[in-house]
C-alpha cells in the first residue's frame, strides 16, 4: 500500500485506518441473505444471483461466497452434528430406561434368566452412554513395572551397579521418583 509521504504521522495513521478498515458485507446484511446463500449453495453463478437481487453486485456475491459462506456452512454442519448427537443420547437413555423397566418386571415375576439378560442390557446401555458422553476412557493402559522386558532391564542395571553402591542408590531413587 502506498502511503503518501507528504502526510504527517497522525495523518498517516488515519490514512491506514481508512484503507484497512473492512466494510460490512452487503450480503450478510441483505434482507434476502438466506435466498442468496441458498442460490450459492445450489451452484448458481454469482452474476445470475446479482441480477436477480438488483441491489447487490456480482463481486459482493463472489466475496461472500469465498469469505463468509464456508464459515456459515461449517457452523450449520456443527449444529446438525450436535443435534444428531443429542438425539442419539435421548434414544440411548430411553433404551436404558426400557431395559431397567424390563429388568424390574422380570425380577418381580421371579424370572431370573430374563432378569440376568436385563442386567446385561442395562449395563450395555450405561456403557454406551458413558462412551457417548466421553466419560469412559477405552485407551489401552500399559503397566511398565510388570513388563518382562522392564524386569529384565532392571535386573541388568542393578547387577551392573553392584560394585558402585552410591550410584546404585542414586539410580534406584531416580527410578522411584525420589530425590537421591
Amino acid at each position: 500500500m502506498n502511503i503518501p509521504s507528504r502526510l504527517r504521522d497522525s495523518q498517516r495513521l488515519e490514512f491506514l485506518e481508512r484503507k484497512t478498515m473492512s466494510r460490512t458485507c452487503t450480503i450478510c446484511t441483505h434482507p434476502d441473505r438466506k435466498a442468496i446463500e441458498s442460490a450459492l449453495v445450489a451452484g448458481e453463478p454469482s452474476r445470475v444471483i446479482a441480477a436477480r437481487f438488483c441491489t447487490i453486485g456480482r463481486m459482493a456475491v463472489q466475496r461472500h461466497k469465498e469469505e463468509h459462506l464456508p464459515k456459515r456452512l461449517a457452523k450449520a454442519q456443527e449444529a446438525r452434528e450436535s443435534a444428531n448427537a443429542d438425539e442419539l443420547l435421548r434414544h440411548v437413555k430411553a433404551l436404558q430406561g426400557k431395559a431397567a423397566s424390563l429388568l424390574l418386571q422380570a425380577e418381580k415375576a421371579g424370572d431370573l434368566k430374563t432378569a440376568l439378560a436385563g442386567v446385561r442390557e442395562s449395563r450395555g446401555c450405561i456403557e454406551l452412554l458413558a462412551k457417548l458422553m466421553g466419560e469412559l476412557d477405552e485407551r489401552p493402559q500399559l503397566n511398565v513395572t510388570i513388563n518382562p522386558q522392564w524386569i529384565e532391564l532392571r535386573a541388568v542395571i542393578v547387577q551392573a551397579l553392584e560394585p558402585y553402591p552410591d550410584a546404585g542408590q542414586a539410580v534406584a531413587a531416580a527410578l522411584n521418583g525420589a530425590p537421591a
